[in-house]
């Protein structure tokens, strides 16, 4: 979908400092905004490469060995985004996708973690701010792998560390990966507040700043923990271990 990131010109340092560089796939059918991400991405010490389509990735045999990271459009012709990403995930392939498009409305943002996206980004941001987001998938890749049966029990809720699963009182809440990440870091601080400004972190990664300050961002810390809080409460309608601590955050009662 046509469409183009402002402010292509970046200040952050190189992404290959101190480590092999990032293996980037960019899927999105409008061509020049392939090429002028590809180049600035390659700027910042990225390995880049491009596929038109959606078929052209799903048919690419090798994703998860030869990528770390996918930015996937949404609107193409064919196969878009989200059967793409439904496609490689029913397949196995655990490459981290972020969708990076103009759809902006929640709906889409909202489907796109559900069905195992990673991060979403308008492109009407800047190329600094996608930058910010991939180097938080970055920095993830380079952590060890948690062995496959790493869990941490807290009072009633279980946590798999290596495969971001929650368990209520022995039953599945089906969380994204980032409401997860919410969770885990909430109940590790059981009985203490938590700021929103932390819990936004925890998402964006430190340092990253909302488009509509600190109201935005509030906002959107609100939002998720009601979503996290409806999940529970799918499993456990007298779920309240996440308590409000207004107009400073939230904390995880033990």
């Amino acid at each position: 979908m046509n469409g183009s990131l402002r402010d292509l010109n970046s200040d952050l340092a190189p992404a290959s400092n101190g480590g092999a560089a990032l293996k980037v796939a960019i899927v999105d059918d409008d061509p020049l905004f392939r090429e002028a991400l590809r180049l600035n991405l390659e700027d910042e010490g990225y390995r880049v490469a491009e596929f038109a389509d959606g078929s052209a990735v799903v048919n690419y045999a090798a994703l998860d060995k030869d990528f770390d990271l996918i930015l996937l459009d949404w609107k193409m012709p064919a196969m878009d985004g989200i059967e793409v990403l439904r496609v490689l995930r029913g397949r196995g392939v655990k490459t981290p996708v972020i969708f990076l498009t103009l759809l902006s409305d929640e709906v889409y943002e909202e489907a796109a973690l559900a069905g195992g996206a990673v991060d979403f980004v308008d492109k009407s941001r800047s190329f600094s701010i996608l930058l910010r987001r991939i180097e938080v998938i970055r920095l993830g890749v380079k952590k060890p792998d948690l062995p496959v049966d790493a869990v941490s029990d807290i009072g009633a809720l279980s946590l798999k560390l290596a495969t971001k699963r929650a368990e209520w009182r022995g039953r599945a809440v089906e969380l994204t990966v980032r409401e997860f990440d919410i969770v885990a870091a909430l109940a590790a601080r059981a009985g203490v507040d938590m700021k929103y400004r932390d819990i936004y972190d925890t998402v964006h990664g430190q340092g990253f700043h909302a488009g509509d300050g600190e109201e935005g961002l509030r906002a959107t810390v609100r939002a998720i923990i009601k979503r996290i809080r409806g999940k529970f409460r799918a499993v456990d309608p007298d779920f309240d271990h996440i308590e409000t601590f207004a107009g400073f955050g939230y904390r995880w009662r033990p």
